[in-house]
């Protein structure tokens, strides 16, 4: 099993999009950002991903700027590289140009060699009625399970 420490997740990306497959990749930081990152200063909201020139890259990834990082630190907006196999980049390429799906940042993590790694998810946009749907099943879910607790407790 493996040991990772969670340190973000983008918790709007299942509400706004289909999760088609995902993938793990690496990303290239500097010094002063791992740090930040390590210590939660990390914001996946508005992330996205998208391949240009063979190269998967992520925009919109806010990670603040470490308080003792002085000169060293670098924009927190700034698009940051991530690392995959190129037979997956290859793939992906497919995905967002054939079948018009989008490269949605799920959570970032610290795995257990102390590296930042980046879980990108190919998904597809849900329509205003996907997300009623999904708004009212989690209600009725919620619904269910307080009944049944509540009938537990009447015997």
């Amino acid at each position: 099993m493996r040991q990772r420490k969670l340190i973000a997740n983008n918790k709007k990306a299942k509400h706004d999009y289909f999760i088609e497959e995902v993938y793990e990749a690496g990303i290239v930081l500097t010094g002063t950002e791992i740090k930040s990152i390590r210590q939660g200063r990390v914001n996946l909201k508005e992330s996205f991903a998208r391949v240009e020139n063979a190269e998967l890259i992520v925009y919109g990834m806010h990670v603040s700027p470490y308080e003792q990082g002085n000169r060293f630190n670098v924009d927190p907006l700034r698009p940051r590289k991530l690392l995959l196999h190129k037979a997956e980049i290859r793939k992906l390429i497919g995905y967002t140009t054939l079948k018009g799906l989008t490269l949605v940042p799920l959570n970032l993590y610290i795995d257990e060699k102390g590296r930042a790694k980046l879980e990108i998810a190919v998904a597809k946009g849900k329509k205003l009625y996907d997300k009623r749907e999904d708004i009212a099943k989690r209600d009725s879910d919620r619904r269910i399970q307080q009944e049944m607790k509540q009938s537990r407790r009447g015997d």
